[in-house]
């Protein structure tokens, strides 16, 4: 049984807003949702309280609010990927080449043999950074956070290219590869190329420790290039929307991007990239997915490029489950079948 908010919802918001409502308040969602349609915002809703432990009652408004900034967690690999693409289209940077080229001072063993495409694509076979619990994540760490010698460049995992691995490694040094190729700070390199010409207001580093409720301490600065980007949904979206339109990226080299490799169970440079079936849509639908968490935080950035919708969700709950959509079923697959499909989902 629907409750009586979601009705309400989704009379005042009908059609894909009002179906989207609908979904994330009947499943108990916790956080913002945002859905975009033809490059304009169709729905952005908190749902729930940011309290884990307190009890919404009847009627009482969300806390959740539009300008909340959120950890954007591994959406920043997304926008690093998006970067490294810009410098292949400008023929600053060889996807083919050996990191070492641009970062000759990387004392990984197997630098020469780590090409900026395996290395973007999770295939470099760099040291796991989550080794011993994700301890360089936490404050007190005494190993080196540097990735060109310390954390990224001790004994390796595998062989470069040998096999899909997903770690924070690889975008580590994809940052400071960024920063070699264009001899500038990163920061600098975001708020130039995308950040300032998107309006991208609220995009900020995170700092260094955070402990929120129900969190053991982190050090999200840490994450770096990997994960550490924080700001406003719709900021979030004005990246991706900025992606859809070719705006940040010829047509040659998002395609390059967003190729999904079936062995690597469609992985692609800094996303994933597969064709889904949505409840309610005759055809499969092509989607560009990038989730990340980071302690309690979990992230979903979905971009259906063909159909110009963009569906993103951010919840403080790290128990909230959003499936597997290749599995037909879950919390995300119900939201973006209710987005594209014209379906109650």
């Amino acid at each position: 049984m629907i409750p009586l908010i979601a009705l309400i919802a989704a009379v005042a918001q009908p059609g894909a807003p009002g179906r989207v409502a609908t979904v994330a308040d009947g499943q108990g969602f916790a956080g913002m949702v945002l859905l975009a349609e033809g490059g304009k915002v169709m729905l952005e809703q908190g749902f729930g309280l940011k309290s884990a432990t307190a009890r919404k009652r009847a009627r009482q408004p969300t806390d959740f609010l539009a300008s909340d900034r959120w950890r954007w967690a591994s959406a920043t690999k997304q926008i690093i990927a998006t970067m490294a693409m810009q410098d292949v289209a400008a023929g600053r940077l060889v996807l083919d080449a050996p990191i070492t080229r641009y970062l000759p001072g990387f004392r990984g063993p197997t630098g020469s043999r780590i090409t900026v495409r395996l290395l973007l694509g999770h295939e470099s076979g760099l040291p796991d950074s989550n080794a011993n619990d994700g301890a360089a994540f936490r404050p007190g760490f005494r190993g080196s956070l540097d990735p060109l010698s310390g954390l990224c460049a001790g004994p390796v995992r595998d062989q470069p290219g040998a096999s899909f691995h997903y770690d924070n490694c690889d975008y580590l040094v994809a940052g400071r590869l960024l920063e070699a190729v264009n001899r500038q700070p990163l920061a600098s390199l975001l708020a130039t190329r995308i950040a300032r010409p998107l309006g991208m207001a609220s995009v900020a580093w995170a700092g260094p420790h955070v402990t929120a409720a129900g969190e053991g301490p982190i050090n999200l600065a840490a994450y770096g290039s990997a994960a550490a980007l924080t700001g406003t949904l719709r900021d979030l979206w004005r990246f991706d929307q900025a992606l859809v339109d070719g705006k940040l990226l010829p047509k040659a080299q998002r395609d390059i991007m967003w190729a999904g490799k079936p062995g690597n169970g469609f992985a692609a440079l800094g996303q994933w990239a597969f064709r889904v079936n949505l409840r309610g849509c005759k055809d499969e639908v092509l989607l560009i997915e990038r989730r990340g968490a980071i302690g309690g935080v979990q992230v979903r950035n979905y971009i259906l490029p063909e159909r110009n919708i963009v569906l993103i969700a951010m919840t403080n709950r790290d128990t909230i489950d959003f499936g597997e959509l290749w599995q037909g079923s879950g919390l995300g697959h119900m939201l973006l079948s209710a987005a594209a499909c014209e379906v109650d989902a």
